[in-house]
């Protein structure tokens, strides 16, 4: 079906990506910006509701990124992502989800489950568990959605045609296997991809697929390569407001 193009909803949409909700490793622990801790976190999702923002799942933000619907009608909406899959979010972001209404998709590593972050040990970063299959469906039971992040984290680009190809594809149907429903969104690992993987995705049948890349997305922005606004450990609430209702993050201009 093609992008709808409209000028129904002519503000940018903000799609915010996290990583761990959790307690922040000792200083100077590689990639400690990625943790948020459950009490920002927290307070987070309090401003979204304070200011109007109805936080919801890559499924529910479909129509508004087509222009099938319009937040001037309905309410500001915000994407609300997680990236690997992590215990930590079901422990700690989920209820507060819950309590606000609010719907989020995670990206799980299908092949991984139950398993840590081994793809991050070479650089030193703690090793973390990830879901296992019992606490994905528990995800998903608690009005949540899973997306794809490959089958094992992988790099895409160093990968050849066939390999990449089995972990987009693979991905999606490992997920669809364990949670027995559509996996419809995809995300790529490292925000590291070329045109033959984004081709790659929608033959895999995704609908969206999310990058690294900093920005708010636009109506009729290409679903399979949407920009997203990262909430880090740094993040104040101030700045969380920038990035949301104004042109910080798109002045980024692409930066990961």
């Amino acid at each position: 079906m093609p992008v709808v193009q409209s000028t129904q909803n002519p503000h940018p949409i903000p799609i915010l990506v996290y990583h761990q909700i959790d307690a922040a490793p000792p200083k100077g622990a590689p990639f400690r910006s990625l943790y948020v801790s459950p009490q920002a976190f927290a307070r987070q999702m309090r401003l979204l509701r304070w200011l109007g923002y109805r936080g919801v799942s890559m499924t529910d933000l479909q129509p508004y990124l087509s222009g099938e619907l319009s937040s001037e009608r309905t309410g500001k909406v915000v994407g609300i992502t997680f990236d690997d899959g992590y215990v930590n979010n079901l422990r700690h972001a989920l209820p507060v989800l819950q309590r606000h209404g609010f719907t989020s998709t995670c990206y799980a590593v299908s092949d991984m489950a139950g398993q840590t972050n081994r793809w991050d040990a070479e650089v030193g970063i703690a090793q973390t568990p990830l879901m296992d299959d019992a606490q994905l469906r528990a995800w998903v039971a608690g009005g949540q959605e899973i997306g794809a992040h490959t089958r094992h984290h992988a790099h895409l680009p160093a990968l050849d045609m066939a390999t990449a190809q089995d972990e987009i594809a693979g991905s999606k149907a490992v997920l669809e296997t364990l949670l027995q429903r559509p996996v419809q969104h995809f995300c790529y690992p490292y925000g590291e991809y070329q045109p033959a993987h984004v081709a790659m995705v929608r033959e895999a049948g995704f609908t969206t697929a999310t990058t690294t890349r900093r920005g708010r997305c636009e109506v009729g922005s290409d679903p399979l390569q949407l920009d997203r606004v990262p909430v880090l450990r740094s993040t104040s609430l101030p700045v969380l407001w920038l990035k949301l209702a104004t042109a910080y993050e798109d002045s980024k201009g692409g930066e990961r």
